[in-house]
């Protein structure tokens, strides 16, 4: 009677524990048949659903029949590659069952000139080190799904959010130096399409001795804004300074 108890215990256990994980960082390819293939391998599947967001990298959660073949999953599973990506594999819910976390009160960084190659995993475990990370993303095209050369990474506490801007404006990130600063959101009539976050508020030019100032002794990179559509670089020439 007492062993009927303790495996009555464990079993009532093991039903509350999560049996969905979160899979992110997908290949725009990747089917949901794919998923339950590569998954199915470790135990039996409940089901899978792909998720596509405008802007945000494809992600996909998965159910399991219980809870421990889903902790064997994520153990075997987390970055792994499919179709050239690193699969980034956790828990749809923390282990208890919370919910998710509210990051509207936390401190939000934009993250401008990156490289094209960049992806949102590369992002966040270039701040990591800076402290406790709530949210992070590339901004993407809608359409083409190519990186549009910015995000934002949020942080907890205003000191590591603080310190992540000093810290890295004007590092190299890829094949790019990059440029940090506040985000802040916009109102709800400008163009809410364009992500969650934004740079507004300072939108006075800076002076040529203020951008020279800012820049990396090593710099020798001109960014060229402005330029008309079907235009190469063999058409952009820079006469030299005498």
């Amino acid at each position: 009677m007492i062993i009927d108890c303790i495996m009555s215990n464990k079993d009532q256990y093991y039903e509350s524990q999560p049996c969905t994980l979160y899979v992110g960082n997908l290949d725009p390819s990747v089917t949901e048949e794919l998923i339950l293939a590569l998954f199915g391998q470790i135990g039996p599947v409940r089901g899978c659903k792909i998720i596509h967001e405008t802007g945000n990298d494809r992600y996909c959660f998965v159910e399991f029949t219980d809870h421990q073949a889903a902790a064997a999953a994520l153990l075997a599973m987390n970055k792994r590659h499919c179709l050239g990506r690193e699969m980034k594999v956790n828990w749809a819910t923390s282990p208890g069952n919370t919910p998710k976390q509210d990051t509207s009160k936390h401190h939000h960084i934009f993250v401008g000139d990156l490289s094209p190659e960049i992806e949102t995993t590369q992002l966040r475990e270039a701040f990591t080190p800076f402290g406790e990370i709530s949210d992070c993303r590339v901004v993407r095209d809608p359409q083409t799904l190519k990186s549009k050369g910015y995000g934002f990474v949020s942080f907890v506490k205003k000191t590591d959010a603080e310190n992540a801007i000093a810290q890295m404006n004007g590092q190299w990130l890829g094949t790019r130096a990059i440029r940090t600063n506040w985000a802040t959101r916009k109102p709800a009539n400008n163009r809410p399409n364009e992500g969650r976050h934004s740079l507004i508020g300072n939108t006075k030019p800076l002076t040529f001795d203020e951008v020279y100032n800012q820049s990396s002794p090593n710099n020798c990179t001109v960014y060229c804004g402005g330029i008309n559509q079907g235009l190469t670089g063999q058409w952009i020439k820079f006469k030299p300074v005498q």
